[in-house]
């Protein structure tokens, strides 16, 4: 009996490294839908070659699924991997209007502006205000935000992440992490009038302007594993201080154990004096962030945490003051601590670096 011949061959279908760029980046997305992540991965398969069986097993889909939405793609591009218009009030934007919201969003500012709000694009596109927003919506485009970031230049940052993570995610037995830095400047203000309390259907208000008193410096350290924070404040943030505050740390932690101390490249932290403490007292070992990566450092979350829920809002009339309040925080902190959970591996930063700096070259 003869054979089956091989069947027809699989054609890969065509896209631009511009578009598999903008299919990827789509799919990173964490609240795009899930159906809309299915369409991304089928079309990504068949422009790697796949055939619409291995595809559909892959995914658990049917065959007919992945046909179709080759088809969408091939005719609408990105446009057509939304859904088709269901029955009731026919739609009123076809997918090239879609597509063309969405690509001079992206590849375009205003005239008058340096970015695109929904009612001058309505205007420019001829569509309501209402409708941009839902097709930006869809597509997870928000160019009223704008995100600040700086990739790091440090040699050795590869090496630096991998070291700071590990501790985060495998700490050492029977060992303190404690994470260290100093929240520097931090202002003491008085509002010139007092602002009126909450009520219903009205928020509490203040001055826009306020009094200067002074500030202080908050040198923490933040233990990973219970969340307590010992904390010191200083009138400056000299290399002195800094030695000061380490003595504050001996003299508070457990003799007989290792301190692992993470921190960053900041001067005060590098003296020789400094290094000279540490010389003597070798169960410290100190671990530096990269250069340009604070973010790595627990003790920001500490510090965000303090800024937006007690000191943002505070009103002090004296350095005093302020101190006296940032102490009666820490405290109540250390009453009921919580532990700041790292979750990414070392690799999944690395990866995300990596494509940040793609995009910029």
């Amino acid at each position: 009996m003869a054979m089956a011949g091989p069947g027809r061959p699989v054609t890969k279908l065509p896209i631009t490294d511009a578009e598999r760029a903008e299919l990827q980046a789509r799919l990173r997305i964490r609240k795009a839908p899930e159906d809309e992540k299915l369409r991304i991965r089928i079309v990504l398969g068949c422009a790697d070659g796949q055939s619409g069986t291995v595809i559909a097993e892959r995914l658990h889909t049917t065959i007919q699924t992945v046909s179709k939405w080759r088809r969408r793609y091939t005719a609408y591009r990105m446009a057509g991997l939304t859904d088709a218009p269901r029955t009731g009030r026919p739609r009123t934007v076809n997918d090239e209007k879609v597509q063309t919201i969405v690509n001079k969003v992206r590849q375009s500012t205003p005239v008058d502006a340096t970015h695109w709000s929904v009612r001058t694009m309505g205007r420019a596109t001829g569509v309501s205000p209402a409708t941009v927003q839902r097709i930006w919506h869809a597509f997870g485009l928000k160019p009223h935000l704008q995100e600040t970031f700086k990739l790091s230049t440090d040699p050795y940052f590869v090496d630096k992440v991998r070291d700071v993570v590990g501790l985060y995610l495998a700490p050492p037995d029977r060992a303190l992490v404690l994470c260290v830095d100093e929240k520097s400047q931090i202002q003491a203000l008085n509002r010139t009038q007092p602002g009126l309390p909450l009520t219903f259907g009205q928020p509490a208000t203040r001055t826009h302007d306020y009094q200067r008193h002074g500030t202080t410096s908050l040198f923490a350290a933040l233990d990973i594993a219970t969340g307590k924070v010992i904390g010191q404040l200083k009138r400056r943030h000299r290399s002195v201080e800094f030695l000061q505050f380490l003595k504050t740390i001996d003299a508070t932690v457990p003799k007989d154990q290792e301190v692992h101390l993470i921190m960053d490249n900041y001067g005060t932290h590098k003296t020789e004096k400094v290094r000279a403490w540490f010389a003597q007292h070798p169960r410290y070992h100190v671990h530096f962030t990269p250069t340009s990566a604070s973010w790595l450092n627990l003790v920001e979350r500490f510090f965000g945490q303090i800024s937006e829920k007690w000191i943002k809002r505070g009103t002090h009339t004296s350095v005093a003051d302020l101190e006296q309040s940032i102490r009666h925080y820490i405290d109540t902190h250390n009453a009921d601590p919580k532990p700041f959970v790292w979750h990414k591996s070392a690799d999944t930063i690395l990866a995300s670096v990596a494509r940040a700096a793609t995009h910029l070259t």
